[in-house]
């Protein structure tokens, strides 16, 4: 699990989940590149992670931009002379809805950071991996599109096609030395408000009620691990697959 001087990229890596990810593995020695689309947050995260002593360049970069991602996948090459991984993470999301009310705008938006977004990431970071013989791609994705979950069909479908690119990928790359694979995390407390309603904290806690480990996925000591091995040494006969880390709710299904 040993990341040292491994230069890993994270889109959407901010908050949540992708900050977490990037503590992590800057922890076990990588040098991280982390995106956002706001200025604000991608400067607290450098702050952040300057503070913990972790090698990392901030860049402000819209992932739906295709162009913005290969330049910023350009500069962290042009400081560090390699690219080891890369965890797509960001994508926009949707309010819940019906099928019926959704538009042609929720659709854009979700291909257009989701699939898309993580195409754009994975075609500037491989001619880098196929030089160096060795690359770690990590896709996310949610378990919605498994479970066919009432209300989020857009971002559902976005993310199952993020998984099958993850699966193409990982064929088309194996032989190259790269792996593919993709996480189902389940990590949503970050995004509910302290000031939100009561209802609603009551509807998030409903949610573990069943839940094998009756909780919430932990961003750092939960999801990040996962990933670090998927970006380590140890999983390269691992490739193309989806690994939910979200506590056996899967199984709930």
């Amino acid at each position: 699990m040993d990341l040292s001087e491994r230069v890993i990229v994270i889109t959407g890596g901010t908050k949540g989940i992708g900050i977490g990810i990037a503590r992590h593995v800057g922890g076990l020695g990588a040098r991280v590149v982390v995106t956002g689309r706001k200025p604000d947050g991608v400067e607290a995260a450098g702050a952040e992670l300057g503070d913990l002593g972790i090698d990392h360049l901030v860049v402000v970069a819209d992932v739906a931009d295709a162009d913005a991602t290969a330049a910023m996948v350009s500069e962290a090459a042009s400081r560090w002379g390699r690219i080891d991984g890369l965890v797509a993470n960001a994508q926009s999301f949707r309010p819940v809805m019906d099928l019926v009310d959704v538009t042609a705008r929720d659709m854009d938006l979700l291909f257009d950071t989701g699939p898309k977004g993580t195409l754009w990431a994975m075609q500037a970071v491989v001619p880098h991996m196929r030089a160096a013989g060795w690359g770690r791609i990590v896709t996310m994705a949610t378990s919605m599109g498994l479970t066919g979950a009432a209300g989020y069909g857009p971002y559902a479908a976005s993310n199952e096609a993020i998984r099958s690119l993850t699966r193409t990928a990982a064929s088309e790359w194996g032989r190259d030395g790269i792996t593919v694979n993709c996480v189902l995390p389940a990590s949503a407390a970050h995004r509910l408000d302290p000031a939100a309603s009561s209802e609603r904290g009551a509807a998030f806690a409903a949610m573990y009620d069943d839940h094998p480990i009756g909780r919430d996925g932990d961003p750092d000591a939960d999801i990040a691990p996962a990933v670090a091995f998927l970006l380590s040494d140890a999983s390269r006969y691992v490739t193309g697959q989806t690994i939910s880390v979200d506590g056996g709710g899967i199984m709930r299904a």
